[in-house]
């Protein structure tokens, strides 16, 4: 006798990015009530299992979702604006722009098509630090899409949701005493923007909000050289130093970037836990240089991949992203550092690790949420297949995901999005910018 689930994905290879690097050839995943109940052989899961609906993956790679470990969604509102500049003049035209413009519809506007452009390209799972999270939260679960987001804060004049500090930190508190009861796959998230951006007072105050409600605190840190000497001649110490002598820095802690590093920071990083957001694509954009990726992973530093926001990055492109970390490394004249299984990795289960939750993404194994896409294989510039690794990191693109699935729910199949209207988010977002 079958057992019923709820979606069974069969027949293409399934790379399951477990502990082994376990690869199924011919495989399947079963899923029911959002959750994996099995992988094994296809021929085995077919007989075992009667699905109420069936995705057929032959010639195709079944692989977890991509995890987006750091980015701001609703960017790609201004997508194109702040091209070509250093990281501060970025920040000078960026938040000028956003004290105008933001608002919760033109953030929900933002959010919808940067969820379109992220399922199309095979994102399950995105950590999203920008103003009115309420707004993004709500078109993320229309869409049915894993967004993480929470309470952000930045000390800056005219914020776009006009709350001063101590306000912000009474509507925080309220926020996440609202959350108790999470849902499976997410947690509750604390932003703090960053140590130019907000005091040692602030910080330490927010670090203990986080870690009152258990949340995921996740802050920017050590972006670029000007950022550093900022906080230094402010402070007396650099950003992560920072960080670590009032307490902060935990397992409990993700930093965006940390691309400038001394060898005693990267030690704290690595005694603490903290976990690092490795943004190649937007650092070197921004001219902020490359994080010592290498030397944090020897050190045993958890290392996921973000794409930052669309106006920085260009794309929430998390391929992009994989690629560019598998890439860049190597111009230290090593080929050898941040391997292609590395850099799969990085984007999917080390940065549900970052996040927290490693338990629960970031792979495909029996008792893990159902976040999985399949990839078409047949198209020239994926064969041969030699080694899928490295099919994956230096010759995949978005444009090869065929089918997007979250918590056992396709959201996107053959190419066609099922849970938003992409022309309609389109023609919003471009409302907003007349």
């Amino acid at each position: 006798m079958t057992e019923p689930v709820d979606l069974l994905v069969h027949g293409g290879d399934v790379l399951t990015v477990d502990d082994e690097g376990t690869v199924v050839r011919e495989g399947a995943v079963a899923v029911r009530d959002g959750v994996i109940a099995a992988v094994g052989p296809a021929a085995e899961l077919r007989n075992r299992y009667a699905p109420d609906e069936q995705i057929d993956a032959g010639g195709c790679l079944v692989l977890p979702g991509l995890v987006n470990a750091h980015t701001h969604l609703a960017m790609t509102l201004l997508r194109g604006s702040a091209d070509d500049v250093t990281l501060q003049g970025f920040l000078e035209r960026v938040l000028r722009r956003e004290a105008e413009l933001l608002s919760p519809e033109h953030v929900a506007a933002g959010v919808l098509v940067a969820v379109a452009e992220s399922v199309r390209a095979g994102v399950t799972s995105a950590l999203d630090m920008y103003w009115f999270h309420e707004a993004a939260e709500r078109v993320a679960l229309e869409a049915g899409w894993r967004l993480l987001a929470g309470p952000t804060f930045i000390d800056v004049p005219d914020s776009p949701d006009g709350r001063a500090y101590g306000e912000r930190m009474e509507w925080a508190r309220r926020d996440l005493a609202a959350r108790a009861g999470e849902r499976p796959g997410f947690r509750p998230v604390v932003f703090a923007h960053s140590a130019y951006t907000l005091s040692p007072d602030q910080l330490t105050g927010i670090a203990a909000l986080a870690r009152e409600f258990e949340a995921l605190l996740h802050l920017h840190a050590a972006e670029n050289a000007t950022e550093v000497a900022t906080v230094e001649a402010r402070y007396g110490r650099r950003p992560v130093e920072l960080l670590d002598s009032l307490g902060v820095l935990g397992p409990d802690v993700l930093l965006a970037h940390a691309v400038d590093l001394t060898g005693p920071e990267i030690a704290a990083l690595a005694r603490t836990g903290t976990a690092v957001a490795h943004c190649p694509v937007s650092n070197l954009k921004l001219g902020c240089g490359i994080a010592p990726v290498p030397r944090l992973l020897d050190a045993g530093v958890t290392v996921g991949l973000g794409t930052d926001g669309a106006v920085s990055s260009g794309t929430l492109d998390v391929f992009d992203a994989m690629r560019q970390a598998a890439l860049v490394h190597k111009a230290s004249g090593d080929p050898t550092v941040v391997g292609a299984e590395q850099a799969v990795r990085m984007a999917t289960v080390e940065g549900a690790r970052a996040l927290g939750l490693g338990d629960r993404l970031g792979s495909l194994e029996v008792g893990k949420r159902a976040d999985l896409i399949v990839l078409d294989l047949g198209r020239p510039h994926l064969r041969p297949r030699h080694d899928v690794w490295s099919t994956l990191a230096y010759a995949a693109h978005s444009g090869d995901v065929r089918d997007t699935v979250v918590d056992g729910r396709i959201l996107m199949r053959e190419r066609t999005l099922r849970t938003l209207d992409e022309a309609a988010a389109l023609e919003a977002l471009e409302a907003v910018g007349q």
